[in-house]
């Protein structure tokens, strides 16, 4: 699905200039084409050329891409992994159980009300019973139960070590509280990190698949298009790196990553509807979410600007050098390779997030921008480059399908809206719940340093009109 350009011979505007380069989390940028008059509209007629729009789609309906949706199966009552948690957790008690009834055979003089571990036994039938009826008759997605259980279980066996002379009478002091301790904490590990965690995977990729086999939504710009509504761009002044040679193999491949993480981002604007909600700030900006297919959870900010949209186009896509000086959330933007005039690499480094507890993330990332006669769209996606391997300065994330979106109102052209589409892996052991606070705490600061240099350019902007 794409959005098509809609243009005269009087729009020939084009999109890169000659020093792009991409946000740390992919960049998509949006903005309306053909602006009448005000302070910025130079900035439209002095970019260089883009590819034609027109092969750019037939050339994408040749490429296989994986958002091929199909019906989704009918799903299992209990999942594979959960199946397996709930049969350890048989394992505790039976092998609890089975040490108890071996210290019952040591120790004939004991009775069983008086034995030294029944109550270790009674602790492991605790965490089953609890356990079992959490997670396999009412199938909690929560980690509450197995933390009571853990705790229960761990304070009341140093206690006991503590209090009583187990560790005086035979090897059996030593092996069943060790044992119940272990084994309680491999339980907690199991469920946190391979139970919750990949049902969360499969339950995002079974709803975005029920999704995309609904209705669609429809297109941003449902008019219908005739071949004559495409243009192809005056020859590019960007200078290419591919002027009159063949691409190579790994060229056509980022190429094709440009254009379908193009593809994938133009999917997001045309669902809408469907971003849930997530939370807002105090100024009005949002922050949604949708489910992506093979990519998870997509962040999405949408915010209101009291400014011409193509002075967010220049800031944010036009001056990345100048960006990374008063954007405190990147830190360092370096072009790799300029792969054409529409699809390019760059390393960008993100700055630490949630007050440190996140480090410092590189990325590489492929980016594609085109031009539409209603906006301008940047959208990238992480690859490789034998110019920045993984190195241990850095943690390396992924970014799946992203970037910016800057949209001209049609009524008022001193304001815009701009929208930041964000999927990013930021890999590590870092907590989901903590990743996706801090990236929804990263955006609204994003925002705020964005307005702030608006707010400082306005004046010198208004200064230099004046003289000219």
């Amino acid at each position: 699905m794409s959005v098509y350009c809609r243009t005269t011979a009087k729009q020939n505007e084009t999109i890169l200039d000659h020093k792009p380069c991409p946000l740390a989390a992919g960049t998509v940028s949006c903005v309306t084409a053909g602006m009448p008059g005000g302070d910025y509209g130079e900035i439209g007629g002095s970019l260089p050329a883009i590819a034609s729009l027109n092969a750019s789609y037939s050339t994408s309906l040749s490429l296989p891409s994986p958002y091929l949706f199909v019906p989704p199966a009918e799903r299992r009552a209990i999942s594979d992994v959960r199946r397996t948690f709930c049969l350890f957790v048989t394992f505790d008690l039976l092998f609890i159980s089975l040490l108890w009834i071996i210290e019952l055979n040591v120790n004939l003089q004991h009775n069983l009300e008086h034995s030294s571990f029944f109550d270790i036994f009674l602790l492991a039938m605790f965490r089953f019973l609890c356990l079992q009826v959490g997670y396999a008759a009412f199938r909690l997605r929560h980690w509450w139960v197995i933390a009571i259980t853990t705790l229960v279980t761990s304070v009341f066996l140093v206690v006991k070590v503590i209090v009583s002379d187990l560790l005086s009478q035979n090897a059996f002091g030593y092996v069943l509280p060790i044992a119940s301790f272990v084994v309680a904490w491999l339980e907690t590990w199991f469920l946190d990190f391979k139970v919750l965690t990949q049902e969360a995977d499969d339950e995002r990729a079974y709803l975005a698949v029920v999704n995309a086999a609904c209705e669609r939504a429809p297109m941003i710009y449902p008019r219908a298009v005739s071949d004559g509504q495409f243009y192809s761009p005056p020859e590019s002044v960007a200078g290419d790196v591919l002027c009159g040679l063949l691409p190579s193999s790994q060229e056509k491949e980022y190429v094709r990553q440009g254009r379908e993480a193009l593809s994938v981002v133009e999917q997001i604007l045309t669902q809408e509807e469907n971003w849930k909600f997530e939370k807002n700030n105090d100024i009005g900006d949002s922050v949604y979410t949708l489910e992506i297919p093979f990519h998870g959870k997509t962040f999405i900010l949408k915010a209101f600007m009291q400014c011409p949209a193509e002075l967010v186009y220049q800031e944010v896509i036009l001056q990345p050098e100048k960006m990374v000086q008063w954007n405190k959330t990147v830190s360092a933007c370096q072009i790799l390779q300029r792969v054409d005039d529409n699809t390019l690499v760059s390393y960008d480094v993100s700055a630490g997030a949630a007050g440190g507890v996140v480090s410092a993330r590189d990325f590489v990332n492929v980016r594609r921008v085109e031009r539409k006669r209603d906006c301008y769209l940047s959208a990238g996606m992480a690859t490789e480059h034998e110019a920045k391997p993984p190195s241990g300065r850095y943690v390396r994330g992924e970014n799946g399908p992203g970037g910016f979106v800057v949209l001209k109102s049609s009524s008022n052209p001193s304001v815009c809206t701009f929208i930041w589409v964000l999927n990013t892996d930021l890999k590590g052991r870092l907590p989901r719940y903590l990743i996706h606070q801090s990236l929804a705490a990263t955006m609204f600061e994003f925002m705020s340093h964005l307005r702030q240099r608006i707010a400082d350019l306005r004046p010198s902007l208004r200064s230099h009109h004046h003289h000219t």
